[in-house]
């Protein structure tokens, strides 16, 4: 499980790292879509979370969701074609959850891919993941996750 400059980047997700996304294939084919710790700790606490209603269709690079947070408004932009199936109505009442448990409770959207296996190929899988982190936070000049923002539970 890499752990960049202290931040946890779970293995069994896929990572859109210029996005700042990761994506969860589920056994009935749909993929739950989040933002990372990386992306977490940058932007801060995060205060507002709006997601696209259930029934939007997306093309590749249109925003599932905009976080807010002290620092920055930014549009969590889906890497490819797909449609929204279920939102985190949930995370809409407690968006800070995204800094405390950005892998589990603080998913954005659930959406059914175009085409999943063309999709994937244009991913980083979490094992290869590591790397390409680093390389995008020593390019941001973030120097990482603390103890109190690492989160990993």
């Amino acid at each position: 499980m890499p752990r960049v400059k202290g931040c946890w980047l779970p293995d069994e997700l896929d990572y859109d790292v210029g996005r700042q996304l990761w994506y969860r294939e589920r056994a009935d084919g749909l993929v739950e879509v989040g933002i990372t710790a990386v992306a977490a700790a940058m932007a801060g606490r995060i205060f507002a979370v709006t997601t696209k209603r259930v029934g939007r269709k997306l093309a590749a690079n249109e925003a599932c969701a905009v976080c807010e947070s002290g620092k920055v408004v930014g549009a969590a932009r889906i890497a490819f074609p797909a449609e929204v199936t279920a939102v985190n109505e949930a995370l809409m009442d407690a968006p800070e959850a995204i800094n405390h448990d950005p892998y589990g409770a603080a998913w954005l959207v659930v959406v059914r891919p175009d085409d999943w296996p063309m999709a994937k190929g244009g991913l980083t899988p979490g094992t290869a993941v590591a790397e390409p982190y680093a390389a995008l936070m020593e390019g941001e000049g973030f120097d990482g996750c603390d103890d109190a923002h690492s989160l990993r539970p």
